[in-house]
């Protein structure tokens, strides 16, 4: 699979965000803004998920297709990365 840029920015964010809740702590913030801004990592990284696995899923259907397989168990395997992820 090709990751395209849009999919990388989103990664540099949620690093931008990890490096930025590191300096919280060694500057000893509030743990409730800590905490904030972990669940704001962990969402943007749930979404990110959901992009890369969405994605994926379309180019294997489209390929399935084009070959005249079947994409139930492509399908099928998108779902389990996606409930692995929670």
């Amino acid at each position: 699979m090709q990751y395209d840029n849009q999919v990388k920015n989103r990664v540099k964010r949620i690093e931008g965000q990890l490096r930025g809740i590191l300096r919280m702590m060694e500057e000893n913030q509030d743990c409730k803004d800590v905490i904030t801004q972990l669940s704001a990592s962990r969402t943007a990284i749930d979404r990110t998920i959901g992009v890369i696995v969405s994605a994926n899923l379309v180019e294997c259907v489209q390929n399935a297709n084009k070959n005249g397989e079947s994409a139930e168990e492509l399908v099928r395997e998108a779902v389990n990365l996606l409930v692995k992820s929670r």
